[in-house]
């Protein structure tokens, strides 16, 4: 463990200091447990007025699969961006890529997702971390991603 880690967490008021996101496209409510920049979990409640609910599947809802790795990337950029305070807040996070993903249970209303993020590395800014969303415990997908901080002086 590094000298600066640290078990910390961050409620919505923090999560949305960290990231651009915005409703519809906030896909994380809070992150409950971060461990310095080397990972971090993250929660999303879901429910049944989120506005994908009305078109994907309006007779048996099921959460897009895409949207559960957006929250695995906004989970993982939150981390990156909440480690990089003494740097000064970068300007943007830029998702840069996804591998492996496997989707393996169905994620509806009413579930709570646990999204478990590790850092795999990290060079300069570019950050690569593997991701699990569980629901009850129950692994429900899996994906690498990766993602790119700029700061201020960046283009």
């Amino acid at each position: 463990m590094s000298e600066k880690a640290s078990l910390d967490s961050a409620d919505i008021m923090r999560v949305l200091e960290l990231l651009p996101h915005r409703y519809p496209f906030l896909m994380i409510d809070r992150i409950i447990e971060m461990d310095g920049d080397d990972s971090c979990i993250g929660i999303k409640n879901v429910t049944f007025n989120e506005p994908h609910f009305i078109g994907h599947f309006p007779q048996q809802p099921v959460m897009p699969g895409v949207l559960i790795i957006e929250a695995m990337a906004q989970t993982a950029g939150a981390l990156c961006v909440n480690n990089r305070s003494e740097l000064g807040q970068p300007k943007v996070v830029y998702f840069m890529t996804i591998d492996r993903a496997k989707f393996r249970k169905p994620v509806v209303p009413g579930d709570v997702v646990h999204i478990h993020v590790q850092k795999v590395k990290n060079r300069a800014n570019i950050w690569k971390f593997a991701c699990e969303a569980k629901v009850d415990g129950t692994k429900v997908a899996e994906a690498e991603v990766s993602a790119m901080l700029i700061g201020e002086d960046q283009n």
